[in-house]
């Protein structure tokens, strides 16, 4: 300001200093800056204050994760094409080279995958290339790359399964700077901010350039926001329609202090993890990584030009340029986009063009970004973690929950079940529901569960909770008792399956009777575990003692039960959970292994917090033995008894085991199998507790069936070790060129005396008479077990499976 001077002379003579406004302007401007300062510098630190914590929270808002088991391929493990592009895809990988990692390349049978490097429980695992070979139902050949001494294996990143949100439900996924493609980075300040780098949070020059613009083409092609005030709208003062002048000066004043306090990269990094790129529901999507794998089912390091470019385009209006509900709209915003690559040489006309003709190339499904897909295992995910983790510490911690769900065998249950649902619609029946666990046989992991019939639907979870009678899925562990003393029983010991009745503590008699009404003599003890017949096995129940029966289900999986005569025939209600774990030891060969859903927790830095993978011990000798011979037994139910529509099926060259259960009236059916990997058990029924007219091998059997019709699975083989297999005619052991001698299996030791062949036996039950082709050469499960000489008994087995109910 100038300044005024004045004539002494002048004023002497009373002459006027001149007019008096200047002076009151200037003095008001100066009370008007000190009444502003007054105000705006108090205010302005509070509002840097409240930066500080609000740029702080940024960092740590994030969901925790909950991720399947990483899928280990390595030769001879079972797989096929079908399910490995399955696993693939659920895992967020794409058919690409098979170079770029997240990416495969492949024929029918070779394949090139290349995988992404991830933590889990026992460590960081790096990427690496590997190709593949699949034949006959298994990985016939692999090469991975690692160097000299690398494994020829190859883990590939788990799939993301399921989102625990905190109280805001906001799908993040953060990212360092140096983690965002050169092109995303360069492109959106190009489109957005082009002054990025010299501007101290508002840019005035490129508010004068965003009018111009939008004047000049007739609509609002530019913003005229930074991005530090994009940052500042979404992160700090938070989502809002609202367009006020309080807002819009608090956003001016947000980004002067955060360009202040932070250097360019830190808010660059913010504004790539908190940019605000779409909705799922209720659920909110944040970040570029969030925003790929929403979009495109991809992650960053795998976008294409068209792809970057249709992200930038979506920052500018999410729900406006929606590629799924407005594709024309979202298309030429992509390619507004490219054009303005082009202009700053990020790309080459060639490329420019090319990306102009692709695609959006939107994915389908953006069910990576799901809060929950399979609502029952991650129920079960949380019981097992509530002992260590209250829901508060689970949600919104940035954790990692390493799982073991399978994403094949979880789909495959889940296409199981609700294919034999529809196939059993009708018919008079009611609605009808399911429940299925499936197992790993070798550790115990709990690969999949499905709680309904409708498995994608969160609610009563059928597979952990519903308490239903199980039947005849008991009778293996009563025989379990008696071979377990094997001086009295064996596979080949004479059963008698004539009416029985037992006496009861009350002094009332009961009375029980096979389902076909009809009762069938003397009977191997192989065949009355087989074909489920009720009156051998209380005969066989009432000598081992219900109390040692109660005695044995608690110890192997936890299961409560009253020792009463009924508790043989299966009077027991149990989940199909708690039967999976108690057929877990007959599936390992005898060992004790805890069921479990969750492998670990990793922390934020992906350092594991908790392990839950501990294996158990080896199986102790005898119980090796014993659940081999029952094994045995019920590959005898698979291939001859209950179960035999399996082979019919197709998958005899499982060699599976299993047994049919069903309850009174066919309220319940029950089928548990297992087979050289894995282990399955369901329940078929419905809520209201009314007869369903199906017999376990009509009901649970078949989705057991359509399951493994798809799951790649290893053939059940039994090992002979503590095995004796011997010829043995009428009670004792023989030669095989005896008439009517069939092979058993025993415990080494206990196989009766040798007897040479009599000149004459009597003769065979019609029921038990062994079809043509059963013998076989030791340890062969396809040679069916025969079931030598007995009692003549004129009553014929008609095939039907037994209801296995007290």
């Amino acid at each position: 300001m100038a300044r005024i001077d004045y004539d002494e002379d002048d004023v002497e003579q009373g002459d006027s200093p001149g007019p008096r406004w200047p002076r009151l302007l200037s003095t008001a401007i100066l009370a008007v800056i000190g009444l502003g300062l007054g105000f705006l510098i108090p205010y302005s630190l509070y509002l840097n204050h409240e930066v500080g914590q609000r740029f702080d929270q940024l960092r740590w808002q994030l969901p925790t994760r909950v991720y399947g088991r990483p899928l280990e391929l390595a030769p001879g493990v079972a797989m096929d094409a079908g399910t490995l592009e399955v696993e693939l895809r659920a895992a967020g990988y794409h058919a690409g080279d098979g170079v770029r990692p997240g990416t495969y390349l492949h024929d029918d049978a070779n394949w090139k995958i290349s995988s992404r490097g991830f933590n889990d429980v026992d460590g960081a695992v790096a990427p690496r290339m590997a190709q593949l070979t699949l034949g006959r139902g298994r990985v016939a050949k692999l090469e991975a790359t690692g160097g000299k001494n690398a494994p020829p294996r190859l883990r590939l990143d788990p799939a993301r399964i399921a989102t625990l949100y905190g109280q805001k439900q906001e799908e993040r996924r953060l990212v360092q700077l140096d983690e965002v493609p050169e092109l995303l980075v360069t492109g959106l300040q190009a489109v957005e901010d082009r002054d990025f780098a010299s501007h101290h949070g508002i840019d005035l020059s490129g508010i004068v350039r965003a009018a111009w613009i939008n004047m000049r083409s007739g609509e609002a092609r530019q913003g005229a926001s930074t991005l530090t005030q994009q940052l500042a709208r979404s992160g700090l003062l938070g989502i809002g329609r609202e367009q006020t002048y309080t807002r819009k000066f608090n956003e001016i004043i947000y980004a002067l202090l955060m360009e202040a306090r932070y250097d360019k990269r830190l808010i660059l990094e913010a504004y790539f993890n908190q940019v605000y790129m779409g909705q799922r529901g209720a659920q909110a999507i944040h970040g570029m990584a969030a925003a790929s794998e929403f979009w495109f089912g991809r992650d960053l390091a795998d976008l294409s030009t068209e792809q970057i470019a249709l992200l930038i385009g979506i920052v500018r209006g999410p729900s406006y340029y929606d590629p799924r509900r407005n594709p024309e709209r979202a298309t030429q915003r992509r390619n507004f986009v490219l054009d303005r690559m082009l202009e700053s040489t990020l790309i080459d006309a060639a490329e420019h063009a090319r990306a102009q003709e692709a695609p959006l190339g939107i994915s389908t499904d953006p069910g990576r970004t799901s809060a929950n897909r399979f609502p029952a295992y991650v129920d079960l995910v949380r019981r097992q973690l509530a002992r260590d983790y209250s829901s508060e510490a689970l949600a919104g911690a940035g954790l990692s929950v390493m799982t073991a769900m399978a994403p094949s065998a979880q789909a495959y249950a889940e296409g199981a079940v609700i294919k034999t649902l529809k196939g059993l619609e009708g018919k008079n029946r009611p609605a009808l529901q399911a429940g299925v666990v499936v197992t790993d046989v070798e550790h115990g992991d709990v690969l999949a569960v499905v709680g309904s019939g409708t498995p994608a639907q969160p609610g009563f979870n059928r597979a952990v909770e519903a308490q239903r009678p199980v039947g005849s899925l008991l009778k293996p562990f009563v025989y379990l008792l008696a071979l377990a003393s094997p001086q009295q029983w064996s596979l080949a010991s004479w059963v008698d399956d004539s009416p029985v009745t037992v006496i009861l503590g009350n002094g009332k008699r009961w009375t029980p009777g096979n389902s076909d009404g009809r009762s069938h003599g003397t009977v191997r003890l192989i065949d009355a575990l087989a074909r489920s017949y009720n009156q051998a096995t209380v005969r066989v129940g009432m000598q081992v003692a219900p109390a040692r029966i109660a005695e044995l289900v608690h110890t192997l999986a936890g299961i409560t039960a009253e020792p009463n005569p009924a508790l043989i025939l299966g009077s027991l209600d149990q989940s199909p959970y708690a039967m999976a774990q108690l057929y877990q030891f007959l599936a390992s060969g005898g060992e004790i292994q805890p069921l479990h859903s969750v492998r670990g927790v990793l922390d934020t830095e992906g350092k594991a917090l908790n392990r839950y993978d501990d294996r158990p011990d080896a199986a102790q000798e005898g119980d090796m033995v014993f659940a081999r011979l029952v094994t045995i037994a019920l590959q005898r139910a698979v291939t001859a008894g209950t179960g035999r529509q399996l082979v019919a099926d197709g998958l005899g060259h499982l060699n599976a085991a299993g047994k049919t259960g069903t309850s009174n009236d066919g309220r319940d059916s029950w089928f548990a199998g297992y087979t050289g990997d894995h282990l399955a058990v369901v329940w078929v029924g419905n809520d209201q507790n009314e007869a369903t007219g199906l017999f376990g091998a009509t009901g649970g059997m078949r989705v057991w069936s359509n399951l493994f019709k798809l799951l790649p699975s290893a053939p059940l083989k039994v090992g002979d070790e503590g095995i004796d297999w011997q010829w043995v005619s009428g009670s004792n052991v023989s030669d095989a060129s005896c008439p009517g001698a069939s092979r058993f299996a025993f415990a080494n030791g206990y196989a009766p005396a040798y007897m040479p062949c009599r000149p004459a036996l009597p003769e065979m039950p019609a029921e038990a008479a062994p079809s043509a082709g059963e013998s076989g050469s030791r340890g062969g499960w396809r040679e069916w077990f025969g079931f030598g000489s007995g009692r003549r008994n004129d009553s014929q087995d008609t095939g039907t499976e037994p209801q296995d109910s007290p």
